[in-house]
């Protein structure tokens, strides 16, 4: 059986991830694809402590953050119920909003960079994406979509520290470009021009 694949959507708050994974989720599934979409934070026990750091109910350090999202990390992989490797070894895809990457940017802005990076990439438990796909906007046009459709923010949905993730994205894509697929995409045009490029990007992987 042949082997899913695991695409990885990644961006700033109010990039448009969650609406982009659906669509073209439904894309691949007219293909006669099986889909399955997922998230970080997972659902498990150690994603409800990270929900809660990040809705500002209690307070963790980047350290500590990036620590319980290794720990979710792993379990999302390996969970022999839903987890990624169970379904990509059924030939399954997997469509993640949200993976390693945030880590990198979020938790990298305050914690060691290189420390987040190292025991990510070093767990032989977190496997890698055949591609990220980083939905590009700027801090404002992310801060407008959030104050248009949410009522609440997170702990990192200011526009100051978004500057600060969205440089540090860069940086990180600039590490890993030679060892991941990265593809950039800018998410600032309409919904439906935003899912023709990752549309085609996800021709350009799936007989890979």
């Amino acid at each position: 059986m042949k082997k899913g694949k695991f695409i990885v959507i990644e961006g700033l708050d109010g990039s448009g991830k969650g609406t982009q994974a659906a669509l073209l989720a439904d894309l691949m599934k007219q293909e006669g694809r099986s889909v399955c979409m997922t998230a970080e934070p997972t659902n498990s026990v150690t994603g409800g402590l990270l929900r809660d750091a990040l809705g500002g109910f209690v307070c963790r350090d980047a350290y500590e953050m990036s620590a319980l999202f290794l720990l979710d990390r792993i379990f999302h992989n390996t969970n022999p119920i839903n987890g990624i490797r169970q379904y990509l070894e059924k030939g399954t895809d997997v469509i993640c909003d949200r993976y390693y990457y945030s880590s990198f940017a979020y938790q990298g802005i305050d914690a060691d960079l290189q420390w987040v990076m190292d025991m990510n990439l070093n767990c032989r438990e977190v496997l890698r994406p055949d591609v990220c796909i980083f939905l590009d906007i700027s801090p404002e046009v992310g801060d407008r979509r959030i104050s248009d459709n949410r009522l609440e923010r997170e702990i990192y949905e200011d526009q100051r520290t978004q500057q600060r993730i969205r440089q540090r994205f860069y940086e990180v894509f600039d590490l890993l470009k030679d060892r991941e697929n990265i593809q950039i995409v800018d998410a600032s045009r309409t919904v439906k021009e935003v899912s023709a490029d990752i549309y085609k990007i996800y021709q350009n992987i799936k007989e890979q």
